[in-house]
């Protein structure tokens, strides 16, 4: 369900407004109308998005090292800022020497053909009148005759190009149309020493960061958190609307209603004058959900898609068994159901610390896994394996019971999207009388009677037959409902003629709608086909020996089972969020497009 907002107005002295920011902020239940005139100019807000940026890269860095925190403890700001300069201080000392290092070994590169000397030696050369030059060339373009005008000595061959040195005594070197090399003022031996030193630096620089990974990321992240505050409260103030020659600030926000009195009691002290409303169509009203114990585990997949409207019905509530029965026939292995279940379970008994955002996910992977578990005795599959093989009563007792094959399991897919696209359409009757009246959900309630007798009459003829009196009358009711009241605001002759588009969007959307549930046998048959093989491979592969034998069987069973496992909970995941957001909430006339409640808070 969707918590009841007030809107809420303050107007307050001007010199008294930055102690007023600090009060709702400490009181952290106001959500503000935030506006953006101004923020692209105003460089403190900038400049505090820009340190918050600062310490996003340093954090990511740090984590990235993958270095385990000393201890768990309340990060300290003050700390976080000196953390963040040390930080950034030894990444720039670390790019320095990188771009160091490679500089130095592109000259060592450059130098090893010609081998490890002295330059002082060319100096002595030079200084005696003698010209040294060093050039590259291949072999066709070197010319015996320079050896003798030249003095030319190949030094090396790399390939088919040759290194060669010229020694001519006069004040030039030869210009040769050949390629001339011009080498580092160093040795190669001294180039290479330089390298390791280089690379001892950075290897220092990196522990030093190892270090810092392992203790002041805490800090910087309540360094950070602190930013975030400076920032949401810059936004705050720029969404603040000046009157009175800018004596009084106007201040516009919402607030649940069930913690109005505990703003009206922690404000009865301050000098602030304020006012309080209900929304009115049109108003942009933030969306918080209040949805209790198990429904609540499945809100974060509604925010995957998006927040209800303020006028909408929640539909959290009325996916959630739906989804939780699709995982699970899916999936469709007791199998992987007890396996996620059980390492679940053990994850929480031995986990050191969870966050509190952690636990309900790992709560709701434990439903799935049990639902996986219900589901898979429907076909008797665990592990690849046919419990019902099994000649055991317990097991032929549950076969006998609940066992379904494969058209049977086929069928049930087909019935469980017609129940929930049926649902759907109920849904949005309710919506629509909730937002615009009943009379514009005669159409939809109209079309619900069609389907749910038709339905009726064809599973239970007894109870009422196909094309008898009472279908007939439901038909008639229905028809007229659906093809009268399409536009309530409409002349009959255009309500007719959308009741007729209407009747061929139904009959070939409704199909396809349908038919789109099959994959949740498809989904189950596959992988419970996968797992069957995997077992095959493990036993056919195996070589006849005592020891190799059962340990090559293990490797491929436990290989191969966790590549399905995780292929298929990724499956089993996608295709029912798939029919939840495409098929269910089209049929619901889900709209969506709220926007998250978040308060004003530290």
């Amino acid at each position: 369900m969707i918590a009841k907002m007030t809107k809420v107005t303050f107007l307050v002295y001007h010199k008294e407004y930055d102690c007023f920011l600090k009060s709702i902020r400490d009181l952290g239940v106001v959500h503000v109308v935030t506006k953006a005139q101004g923020g692209a100019e105003n460089a403190s807000l900038q400049e505090s998005i820009r340190l918050s940026a600062r310490y996003a890269s340093a954090i990511k860095l740090l984590q990235g090292m993958g270095v385990p925190s000393a201890e768990a403890r309340e990060g300290d700001a003050d700390s976080g800022e000196q953390a963040l300069q040390q930080t950034e201080e030894l990444l720039h000392q670390s790019q320095q020497l990188a771009h160091r290092l490679q500089a130095v070994e592109k000259e060592a590169t450059a130098l090893e053909p010609w081998g490890d000397f002295d330059p002082q030696n060319i100096s002595r050369l030079q200084a005696a009148g003698y010209q040294t030059g060093f050039y590259i060339c291949s072999e066709k373009q070197f010319k015996p005759e320079w050896t003798d005008l030249y003095h030319a000595t190949v030094i090396n061959r790399v390939g088919s190009k040759l290194y060669f040195v010229t020694i001519t005594k006069g004040d030039a070197v030869p210009e040769l149309e050949v390629e001339t090399a011009k080498l580092p003022e160093n040795s190669l031996s001294v180039l290479q020493q330089t390298v390791t030193d280089l690379k001892a630096q950075q290897e220092t620089l990196q522990n030093k960061l190892k270090e810092l990974a392992g203790t002041v990321i805490p800090d910087l992240q309540a360094a950070q958190h602190r930013v975030h505050s400076q920032i949401e409260f810059s936004k705050v103030v720029l969404s603040t609307d000046a009157l009175a020659d800018n004596k009084l600030m106007l201040l516009e926000g919402w607030i649940p209603t069930e913690r109005v009195a505990e703003m009206t009691e922690y404000l009865r002290s301050q000098e602030v004058y304020y006012e309080t409303a209900a929304p009115v169509p049109g108003d942009d009203v933030p969306i918080l959900l209040e949805n209790k114990g198990f429904f609540r585990l499945f809100e974060p997949i509604m925010r995957l898609y998006m927040l209800p409207k303020y006028n909408e019905l929640d539909l959290t509530p009325f996916f959630a068994p739906f989804f939780m029965l699709f995982f699970g026939l899916c999936l469709g292995d007791s199998g992987y159901g007890l396996f996620m279940l059980l390492a679940v379970t053990l994850y929480r008994l031995f986990a050191k610390k969870l966050s509190p955002s952690m636990k309900p996910i790992l709560t709701l992977v434990q439903i799935l896994g049990a639902s996986t578990m219900v589901c898979g005795l429907l076909t008797g599959t665990c592990f690849g394996f046919n419990l019902y093989d099994i000649q055991l009563p317990f097991f032929q007792t549950l076969k006998e019971s609940i066992s379904l094959d494969n058209q049977q399991m086929f069928n049930l897919s087909l019935i469980l999207g017609g129940v929930q696209i049926i649902f759907g359409m109920i849904l949005k009757a309710v919506n629509q009388t909730i937002q615009f009246g009943v009379k514009y959900a005669i159409s939809t309630i109209g079309w619900i009677l069609i389907l749910v007798s038709t339905a009726v009459a064809f599973a239970a003829p007894s109870a009422m037959a196909m094309g008898g009196t009472l279908h007939l009358v439901f038909l008639g009711i229905g028809v007229l409902m659906a093809y009268l009241y399409n536009s309530p605001d409409k002349n009959v002759f255009v309500n007719i003629g959308l009741g007729l588009w209407d009747s061929y969007n139904m009959a070939t959307g409704l199909l396809g709608d349908v038919l789109s549930y099959v994959r949740l046998f498809a989904l189950g048959l596959s992988g419970g086909i996968l797992a069957s093989v995997f077992n095959s491979l493990a036993v056919g592969m195996s070589p006849d020996n005592v020891i190799a034998g059962p340990i090559v069987m293990v490797l491929i069973f436990v290989i191969g089972h966790a590549i399905n496992i995780f292929m298929n909970v990724l499956g089993a995941m996608v295709h029912p969020m798939r029919l939840t957001f495409v098929e269910f909430f089209k049929n619901a006339g889900y709209e969506g497009g709220g926007k998250e409640y978040k308060p004003f808070k530290n």
